[in-house]
């Protein structure tokens, strides 16, 4: 019996390290160009979020770019969504992202700066 529970439990961790680390897996990129402080928001189409650290922006006429933070953001990765206030028309490496958490009511979590938004397109295996 205590087997079986042993068993169990490592299934668990190990289950749990695969959800961990398909989360954490950044697809590889090529760089396209000279990385910009700036990208208008009238152009992002999508963002998506590849961890605590790394977000890629679709911009118009299918352009990346990939925004590596120069600090982990706690929970980014997890929750996959975040806010930010700009008074400028657009996103630059100066601004602050807010993570959102998925609670009721989107509670406010960690804040933290962008990084420069480097031109990139994603490689294909």
């Amino acid at each position: 019996m205590r087997s079986l529970a042993i068993m169990i439990a490592l299934g668990l961790l190990s289950s749990g390290s695969a959800v961990v680390a398909k989360r954490d897996r950044v697809p590889e990129v090529r760089e396209t160009g000279k990385a910009v402080n700036c990208i208008p928001l009238h152009q992002i189409r999508e963002s998506r979020v590849r961890n605590d650290r790394v977000i890629d922006f679709r911009a118009s006429g299918k352009k990346w770019y990939r925004n590596t933070l120069p600090h982990s953001c706690p929970s980014l990765g997890f929750e996959e969504r975040f806010a930010y206030r700009t008074s400028l028309n657009q996103l630059c490496a100066v601004d602050v992202i807010t993570v959102l958490h998925s609670t009721p009511g989107m509670a406010r979590g960690a804040s933290c700066g962008l990084g420069q938004f480097q031109p990139v397109e994603l490689v294909k295996k």
